[in-house]
């Protein structure tokens, strides 16, 4: 994969933070340049919508990274690309970009096609410093980007109504920085919030799309599979353990 976005990369990687006050002055420097004012692709757009995801072996330091590219009208997976790299910042909730964002460029750039969506595991705009994952991801790459969590982090919600598709607002005190989606009637919500270039109404809609039969997306779930395979045969036999990324992107 190659997008103008990706020449950034290098620079950034060069100069990776190694410690929590560094760490922050990157997202400070970072998050003016997050874009909230474009709408992003429309559900079924013509291209692909990438998932990616990492898994930890705790042991050892180690992370494995995935992205699957999924054709953004049938869902089908038409691409996939792992990448393994050493965990080179501490855990730090709220940091945890730091932690992964190289693998998952690594995996990234693995890929044959430029993705016209790319779905993080994660948070953007829903986090205490409005720069999650998401939001790191896209301004590094210039991609669409949106985070959809398993849970709320530090936000509160008013739970949506029981049916597929119910909405309301993730909010920190007065500010909506998500939304609460239910993807399935009786299902626990998932959280969704705006990372780069992308509108959070679209960002819901391509969630509800790719979560047609399961509560998470489909590409969040094909890229959590993989990392977990990439993990597991890059340390068969090591006693090594896969575990899944943590709370707090």
């Amino acid at each position: 994969m190659d997008t103008p976005g990706m020449l950034r990369c290098d620079d950034a990687l060069r100069h990776w933070p190694t410690d929590e006050a560094q760490a922050r002055a990157v997202q400070d420097r970072l998050r003016p340049r997050v874009r909230l004012d474009e709408p992003g692709p429309e559900p079924g757009f013509d291209g692909t919508v990438v998932g990616v995801d990492v898994a930890y072996d705790d042991a050892r330091d180690v992370v494995a990274a995935a992205a699957v590219a999924l054709d953004a009208r049938t869902l089908a997976v038409v691409d996939e690309a792992t990448a393994v790299g050493r965990i080179s910042f501490p855990y730090v909730p709220g940091l945890l970009a730091f932690r992964e964002i190289p693998t998952v460029l690594d995996a990234l750039a693995r890929l044959a096609r430029v993705p016209g969506l790319v779905v993080c595991d994660g948070y953007g705009l829903a986090h205490p410093r409005r720069f999650g994952l998401a939001s790191h991801l896209g301004v590094l790459t210039g991609l669409p980007t949106i985070g959809v969590a398993k849970n709320p982090f530090t936000f509160r919600y008013a739970p949506p109504g029981p049916d597929r598709g119910a909405t309301s607002p993730l909010l920190d005190g007065a500010e909506e920085v998500g939304r609460a989606l239910r993807t399935q009637k009786g299902v626990k919500p998932v959280f969704v919030s705006v990372g780069h270039r992308v509108g959070l109404d679209r960002a819901c809609a391509h969630t509800l799309r790719l979560a047609a039969h399961y509560r998470l997306p489909e590409t969040t779930r094909a890229a959590d599979s993989l990392c977990r395979k990439a993990l597991a045969s890059t340390w068969a036999g090591r006693g090594g353990r896969a575990t899944p990324g943590r709370r707090g992107r």
